[in-house]
């Protein structure tokens, strides 16, 4: 399912030569050979150089296209880096500032990728900069065609050269596409991307997107440091909308991943939508906390600058933040279903747990969990504190339950007394 529609005449400035670019070196040549050829069971492009630990717990940021798609320029990512340190987000931990689609503008005549002059006119490197200075990292956007999905010139051709650039502009995350692709081997082709970024001389975290269509848990954790599992999200509680899905609904393609994601190697559910307009402060909430229960990365989609108290509140939940970035780094599983209602739990290092009461339904719903659930003893006494109304319960013994609201959530971190 497409990150953005794919056409194969999608409109973009033409690209002269589009594999002219490629690095001169043999070996560069001959590894393009292999991402462009199919590959046959396990055989791809050897990593010589380990993937650096740059993500030990899920990535936390902002991203440009959920809000803004490919109405971006400089102003307004140097004011939603401003948002960023001044709104309480940076202490709550997002550091990622990632400009998505429609930064490019052409490439040189020695195949440099440009950035589009009108709308970046100090350049990428000038704006990485004022986002580090804020204490804040960098990302950009590419694509594994030799067109974006906004019809923009894409990586295919110039993994090396463009490595190489955004190292030297102060790159720290990459967002990497699937669009116009061709017949080209998804593990192929994010391994010879792998590999530039880490001959680039700078530590750069690898997002790969290619919307889970090709069994990247497979060869994902070995090449990227996260993956997307679906396709886009779009701000709804549920339903289908061109190539995009709701969020109940990418949350039920999560349910048997579980078994793929750990520290370093993270499933992409997508980005956060909260704050967007599309659903209730109830919905978002139940979206956070259950983003949070997966060890998703937390990629604000929204105008940090314009965010309301509510939108920061659920945004920068200390309590459901501390829970997504456990270092145990566990993706919750859905333990217990019944019609509209559901249990998700995830184990926490040191013996804790994470539990979520789900409620799909149109209507409250009296909900709880028992402790033989999480393979606890019947009799444990527990600490349980209610991580959005921060309620303590002391010396709970059995199960924990409560009033959940339609479309809402009881998140609980359950503590077992020494």
């Amino acid at each position: 399912m497409p990150s953005r529609p794919i056409r194969t005449d999608a409109p973009g400035p033409a690209l002269a030569k589009p594999w002219a670019a490629l690095p001169s070196l043999a070996a560069a040549a001959a590894l393009l050979a292999a991402c462009t050829a199919p590959a046959f069971g396990h055989e791809t492009l050897k990593l010589e150089v380990p993937k650096p630990l740059l993500a030990p717990t899920p990535p936390m940021g902002w991203n440009s296209w959920n809000k803004f798609g490919c109405n971006i320029n400089e102003a307004l990512v140097r004011q939603q880096a401003d948002a960023m340190a001044a709104s309480g987000m940076k202490d709550a931990g997002y550091r990622y500032i990632v400009i998505d689609d429609c930064w490019q503008k052409s490439r040189d005549a020695d195949g440099n990728i440009v950035a589009d002059p009108e709308r970046f006119p100090s350049g990428i490197k000038a704006l990485a900069d004022y986002v580090h200075a804020k204490g804040l990292k960098f990302g950009l956007y590419s694509d594994a065609g030799a067109l974006t999905c906004g019809g923009r010139p894409g990586s295919a051709g110039h993994e090396f050269q463009d490595a190489r650039q955004y190292a030297r502009w102060g790159v720290d995350y990459l967002k990497y596409d699937w669009c116009h692709t061709g017949p080209r081997n998804a593990e192929a082709a994010y391994t010879i991307m792998a590999k530039a970024l880490r001959e680039s001389g700078r530590d750069i975290v690898l997002s790969i997107c290619e919307w889970g269509v090709n069994q990247p848990e497979r060869w994902a954790p070995a090449v990227g440091h996260l993956w997307r599992t679906t396709g886009d999200i779009f701000d709804a509680w549920e339903g289908k909308k061109d190539w995009s899905i709701g969020m109940v609904n990418i949350l039920d393609l999560q349910a048997e991943r579980w078994r793929h994601s750990s520290p370093n190697a993270w499933n992409d559910p997508d980005m956060l939508e909260v704050g967007n307009g599309g659903m209730t402060s109830t919905e978002y909430e139940s979206h956070f906390s259950l983003w949070a229960m997966l060890a998703a990365p937390l990629i604000a989609g929204n105008d940090l600058s314009k965010m309301d108290a509510d939108t920061r509140r659920i945004l920068t939940n200390a309590d459901v933040i501390a829970v997504d970035q456990d270092a145990l780094g566990q993706q919750a599983r859905r333990i217990w279903k019944e019609g509209e209602l559901e249990i998700w739990a995830r184990p926490l290092k040191g013996g804790e747990h994470a539990v979520v009461l789900f409620n799909r339904g149109k209507a409250p719903a009296q909900m709880k969990v028992a402790w033989d659930q999480l393979n606890l003893p019947a009799g444990l006494k527990a600490k349980v504190k209610d991580l959005w109304s921060k309620q303590v319960t002391n010396a709970v013994r059995g199960s924990y339950g409560g009033t959940v609201a339609s479309h809402g959530v009881i998140m609980v971190r359950i503590t077992p007394d020494l």
